[in-house]
């Protein structure tokens, strides 16, 4: 199968393609596609994060569960709406981790693109959904899918930066060679858990700090 991904992803995930769970997803997508289901993403912004962040130049994964499943707020970016979309309550808080961290005011847009093209794979574990059901392709059978991702990062690069908001994230500590990379760990941003340890938890400050210990430029997380 011809999945339409960016070439460097492509080469490193070429055997996933191939795999069943992988044709099963497909097959899933095309027969709701048929049913005229509304999935979010649109089909172009399925692989977004992959195509605003080649392999050889991701330098930190945020990882988060499911797209927004909402008209207009999934672009295929964890936590990230395009512009003139209002920020949704978890991106919010992200803000306000952000200024407290950093001092960075709080944007209007809450587009992550800026941080995707420098080297922040803003990776869902399910890269669809369906309309106004969160979480509803949940089983279809990518968390397989960005399981190997995430194997892949590890495996083959070295210094990377893992954020991990919340259990479902933190579930995927496993896959991560702990001794090549680093592992920041904190409670997930959404209102409901955000001052159980996500507020004050300083990971933009302290990814940098890591980047730059191992001699890799450190992201400007404002934009």
């Amino acid at each position: 199968m011809d999945v339409q991904i960016e070439a460097s992803w492509k080469a490193v995930l070429q055997q996933e393609f191939t795999k069943n769970y992988f044709q099963q997803i497909v097959a899933h997508l095309k027969t709701e596609k048929a049913t005229k289901t509304i999935i979010y993403p649109s089909g172009s912004l399925i692989f977004n994060a992959f195509k605003q962040t080649p392999f050889n130049q991701v330098k930190v994964v945020i990882l988060g569960q499911d797209p927004y499943h909402g008209i207009g707020q999934a672009m295929g970016l964890s936590f990230s709406v395009p512009n003139g979309v209002s920020n949704p309550p978890s991106l919010q808080n992200i803000f306000k981790e952000l200024q407290t961290d950093i001092g960075m005011p709080i944007p209007s847009s809450g587009n992550l693109t800026a941080w995707a093209k420098q080297g922040v794979l803003l990776l869902n574990a399910v890269l669809t959904v369906r309309a106004n059901e969160a979480a509803s392709h949940s089983k279809i059978g990518w968390t397989n899918f960005t399981d190997a991702v995430i194997q892949k990062l590890s495996d083959e690069k070295i210094h990377l930066v893992f954020l991990l908001w919340g259990k479902f994230a933190q579930e995927k500590q496993i896959l991560i060679d702990e001794t090549k990379h680093s592992v920041l760990k904190a409670a997930h941003p959404s209102p409901l858990s955000a001052y159980n340890g996500f507020f004050g938890c300083k990971h933009f400050s302290r990814t940098n700090e890591i980047l730059v210990k191992n001699g890799v430029e450190p992201i400007n997380w404002s934009f």
